[in-house]
């Protein structure tokens, strides 16, 4: 788990080590146990490590094997890596580490841009063909690992996270406008390929990107889930159903306990994190290291879940570890969180994931997480409204209960000058449903869901809090086989107890029926949920300062009506709107972009 960063030629220049260092530089937390560089002509690479897999100096990056002609930096874990080693030095492979990395060098070798296809894991890497100067990078199927990119005069930068590739300069940081359309339209979601700064895209997920010598460039979608009933699960009874996705989720923790050092989960006292902790508990894991945060209460608005942990953590006789944040230490953590995030997230559970990682990182380096449960098994209450909708009113249905203002509203928000004549994030939505692979309006959603706004909110939410203190956190439920499971199970049975039904059966067997029945919970951040005292003047700040001035995002008379009633005004799914464009100027202030 790591930082990677580089940079690639295509005018017959020498790639700029210095600007590919400043990145690295910039990448420092995600990989704080080392560092390293290789440089051959047109092509410079960059790594910082976490020392998950082969903790010796042998799986250093990046890293070169000159047999094979291949250099490469990898950030991620391939989890079937032991198997595929073995697979590879039957067909006559020498190894001289005992890392993953190495092991998706020789599979490249071996297999092509094809060997992403036999990967268990989350990864982004690039690879550099000696011979054919070919550089190829790739993206696991659901984006748990991010990379971004910035094209400039006869190049291109690779990087972990955008600001990195802001700190090497060179980037067009003015703001795309059909971005900033995306941003106020779901949820501070970005698709890919773009970001909110116009210089800066992103490789989408499930996807292999070849660049020629010459600067040409092709890609390569490998995988994508099929929301549709298949043949082989008609006659499967409900009960069926739900052994199926437990022994499936087995699977899945069970691939994610590989590592060189221990490994913790953590545990928010929902079901997704629960269920997690029960299966490792099964696996014969004794002692297991488990995570809650909690937040002193604020009015009537409690803080904490520690009652739904505590449950689990006495039930299966974890090492559990209660972390209380004052509420003097959620603002000191408001900036660091910022600080921590690739693009803007507006989640209030970034500040809480930040907080927990930070004192998470002084126990374990590798953590497992409940993410992803609601976007693949329908736990969300935007999901019931979808349920038996027409294909033909699928777009209006999604966009009643998701989209946080309507086209038409825009224009009493954002300045003239980033207004886009079209409703580009609608024709996004209706883009994607059309798509071929999903058979009703809730599959459509799903679909969307587990492949956009899954990848761009809570999963680089994340990843980016969690390697702000150098933390890996693995996420079973985003295994691709169980992805594609649960994207095959019938609708009606993913509604059932009000979501995430056949899951909630499933866990009967591993959990206690109290923590799987009770209201559904989040990471609650009191202090951020509503706007007050400092986090309200802080938010007031940024959005008078010079530069939002001098930007001009926002009309002055919006900006003025949120003040006045800061907590008021809310989204669809009511999200607080003051914070959704005061979080924007925070960002982008705190990053230094202009």
């Amino acid at each position: 788990m790591c930082g990677i960063s580089g940079e690639v030629r295509f005018d017959g220049g020498v790639a700029d080590m210095a600007a590919v260092s400043a990145m690295c530089d910039q990448l420092q937390r995600r990989g704080p146990d080392g560092s390293g560089g290789w440089q051959s002509g047109p092509v410079a690479l960059g790594h910082r490590r976490l020392k998950i897999i082969d903790l010796t100096d042998a799986g250093a990056q990046p890293m070169v094997d000159a047999e094979l002609g291949l250099t490469m930096v990898f950030n991620g874990i391939i989890y079937n890596y032991r198997e595929l080693r073995a697979e590879l030095q039957g067909a006559g492979y020498r190894f001289f580490s005992t890392s993953d990395t190495e092991v998706v060098l020789k599979a490249y070798h071996r297999w092509g841009a094809a060997c992403v296809e036999r990967f268990f894991g989350m990864f982004a890497f690039a690879v550099v063909e000696r011979e054919s100067g070919r550089v190829v990078m790739a993206r696991d199927r659901l984006g748990i690992k991010p990379l971004y990119l910035s094209r400039g005069p006869g190049r291109v930068r690779f990087a972990s996270s955008l600001p990195a590739l802001v700190r090497a300069g060179g980037v067009d940081t003015s703001i795309d406008p059909v971005a900033l359309h995306h941003y106020m339209s779901f949820h501070a979601v970005v698709p890919a390929p773009r970001t909110i700064l116009a210089g800066v895209g992103k490789l989408p997920p499930a996807t292999v990107r070849t660049y020629e010598p010459d600067g040409r460039e092709s890609d390569w979608e490998y995988w994508r889930p099929v929301h549709e009933r298949r043949a082989e699960f008609a006659d499967l009874h409900p009960v069926e159903w739900q052994e199926r996705v437990l022994e499936q989720l087995r699977v899945a923790v069970r691939r994610r306990m590989v590592s060189d050092v221990p490994v913790g989960v953590l545990l928010s006292g929902g079901l997704d994190s629960s269920l997690i902790v029960g299966l490792l508990a099964e696996e014969g894991q004794k002692g297991l290291a488990t995570f809650s945060i909690g937040f002193e209460a604020v009015g009537e608005r409690s803080g904490d879940e520690f009652a739904y942990s505590d449950v689990v953590a006495e039930t299966f006789a974890t090492d559990h570890h209660r972390l209380l944040v004052p509420t003097a230490e959620v603002h000191a953590g408001l900036d660091g969180a910022i600080g921590a995030m690739s693009e803007p997230q507006t989640s209030h559970d970034a500040v809480a994931f930040y907080l927990l990682s930070q004192q998470v990182s002084q126990h374990v380096k590798v953590v497992q997480s409940g993410q992803g449960a609601d976007e693949v098994m329908a736990g969300y209450d935007w999901y019931p409204p979808l349920d038996g909708v027409p294909v033909g009113d699928a777009v209006d249905a999604y966009a009643s209960v998701f989209v946080d203002r309507p086209h038409s509203e825009l224009a009493a928000v954002l300045a003239e000058r980033w207004l886009t004549t079209e409703d580009v994030s609608r024709q996004f939505v209706a883009d994607h449903f059309a798509r071929p692979g999903a058979e009703t309006t809730l599959d459509r959603a799903l679909r969307l869901d587990s492949t956009i706004m899954l990848v761009d909110d809570p999963v680089k939410r994340v990843d980016n809090m969690t390697m702000a203190w150098g933390l890996e956190a693995r996420v079973p439920f985003l295994d691709h086989e169980f992805v594609e499971l649960a994207a095959a199970v019938p609708p009606e049975l993913k509604l059932l107890h009000g979501g995430k039904g056949v899951l909630k059966d499933a866990a009967r067997k591993v959990i206690p029926a109290d923590v799987i029945d009770r209201p559904k919970g989040y990471f609650p951040v009191p202090a951020i949920i509503d706007l007050h005292g400092e986090y309200l003047e802080t938010v007031r700040a940024a959005l008078h300062a010079p530069e939002a001035r001098e930007r001009g995002l926002f009309r002055t008379e919006y900006v003025d009506r949120l003040l006045a009633a800061p907590n008021a005004h809310r989204t669809t799914l009511g999200s607080n709107q003051l914070w959704q464009v005061g979080l924007l100027e925070l960002w982008l202030q705190r990053h230094g972009i202009r």
